[in-house]
């Protein structure tokens, strides 16, 4: 018996501990998905468009009885809901989430593997690990919303970046296109990584491989990248008679009432998902309190009687017409007038950090004013320690930049344009900063990685880096 045992293969030592984190992996993911699931909003709109592009072939939702089109998402994710609910059953949320449990693992995987192509073997073990406990990135995977999705897709784009660099070939290329296409058919934003990968293709290859070679290649992936957007733009087009290759900011169809001059008020006063969830999203819903708004909504007594008699006004139908809009607009005019350093870099600029350093409780069912101790205690604790936990990933990311491991540059651009982009957003959202955590893990790893190991990687950035 003894030795029958001893010739019986064995899994090498290392893959017991994969299987051990993502085991451990798996666990915080399902208890994410028992405690806290979440199908409302977003989800049920996604949703509705996958039932009726599956069931009636139209890119539509149902809003009261009535099937519409529509553009205010793109396909990426329905297309994956279709997928789901024709493997698992119509609306059969919780497999989506099971689903999404299977490829945010995977995407742990492969940012272990671009972590090792980027340092050492360490990193690839640290990354491992920061991805499969972290519960930011887990926290979605009981969300049926595109994050899960995106972050497997970035993830794949990081990976296929790195490979491509070591040895250029098409394999690689098309591996890009496809991950870069996917991560923007998801996303209006997605198209971030292609815009910060695909030059980076040519800065970095450049001197080992040949700047020509390099341009090729990536001309090519972008290229490749943007042809599922031409039927999408057709569509667009023959439906709504608009140009519009991604979705409109505003998530609304063409023709449907607008409120520029609300939003523009909302940035004058808005820098947190407090403000974003009591003031923004109850517009043309709800009521609004002045109460609750910030102390920096009003500068002086007479432009509070003016906030206050407007939004008295439009309690009473908790509907914004036109001309309440302009009055919204002629406000906002005042305020930017007033203070206009305020609104274009105090404002922005607090958005941007309350993104970043925000405790990531908004998919908890824990209370929207955590800080407030002394009403819920435990909470506020947790809160708190979520946020340092949140500043640990960062802290830890920057220790990593300071290596300057290879795709360093091109992951800061990433980062910057993000930010960049939404500090001009005037409803802001933690998760909205989600879609950098790939970049924070792997740079994370870096730093808890000691030096760099593989003489591959450090002979690639030389050759790429080299005059930069």
């Amino acid at each position: 018996m003894c030795s029958q045992a001893a010739t019986q293969p064995r899994l090498p030592r290392h893959w017991w501990v994969v299987l051990f984190a993502l085991a451990a992996g798996v666990a915080i993911r399902l208890w994410f998905i028992h405690y806290y699931p979440q199908i409302v909003g977003d989800p049920l709109v996604y949703g509705s468009i996958a039932k009726n592009w599956m069931l009636h072939g139209v890119y539509g939702t149902t809003t009261s009885g009535t099937l519409r089109p529509t553009l205010i998402r793109l396909p990426g994710y329905p297309l994956f809901l279709m997928l789901c609910f024709k493997l698992f059953g119509m609306e059969h949320y919780h497999a989506v989430m099971f689903a999404q449990v299977a490829i945010d693992l995977a995407t742990c995987l492969v940012l272990a593997a671009f972590a090792g192509r980027i340092w050492n073997r360490k990193a690839a073990w640290c990354a491992l690990w920061l991805s499969v406990l972290c519960p930011f990135t887990a926290n979605f995977t009981a969300v049926p919303l595109t994050e899960t999705l995106e972050l497997f897709s970035i993830a794949v784009a990081l990976y296929a970046a790195a490979r491509f660099l070591e040895q250029p070939r098409w394999s690689w290329t098309i591996l890009s296109a496809v991950s870069w296409s996917y991560a923007a058919l998801l996303r209006p934003d997605g198209p971030l990584i292609a815009v910060a990968l695909c030059p980076a293709m040519i800065w970095y290859g450049r001197k080992r491989w040949g700047t020509a070679r390099m341009m090729k290649f990536a001309l090519t992936a972008g290229l490749l990248s943007i042809l599922p957007f031409i039927p999408w733009t057709i569509r667009n087009w023959r439906t709504f008679h608009v140009f519009q290759p991604l979705a409109p900011r505003s998530a609304t169809d063409p023709g449907e009432p607008l409120s520029p001059g609300f939003d523009r008020w909302t940035k004058t006063v808005c820098v947190d998902l407090t403000c974003t969830w009591e003031i923004y999203w109850n517009m043309n819903s709800d009521e609004i309190d002045i109460h609750k708004l910030p102390s920096r909504a009003f500068d002086s007594p007479a432009q509070y009687q003016v906030t206050k008699q407007l939004l008295d006004d439009y309690n009473q139908t908790t509907t914004l017409t036109p001309t309440m809009d302009a009055r919204f607009a002629a406000l906002a005019a005042q305020r930017i007038h007033d203070h206009p350093l305020r609104y274009y870099v105090v404002l922005p600029l607090a958005r941007v950090a309350d993104m970043w350093l925000r405790p990531r409780t908004e998919m908890l069912w824990i209370e929207l004013r955590w800080w407030q101790y002394d009403i819920h205690s435990a909470e506020t604790i947790f809160a708190w320690s979520y946020a340092g936990l949140n500043l640990l990933y960062i802290v830890l990311a920057i220790f990593g930049l300071r290596k300057w491991p290879l795709l360093s540059g091109a992951m800061l651009v990433f980062i910057a344009m993000r930010c960049v982009l939404l500090a001009t957003i005037p409803a802001p959202e933690p998760r909205y900063t989600l879609e950098c955590f790939p970049m924070l893990i792997a740079l994370a790893a870096v730093a808890l990685s000691g030096a760099r190991a593989r003489k591959r990687i450090a002979k690639i950035r030389v050759a790429g880096e080299a005059g930069s």
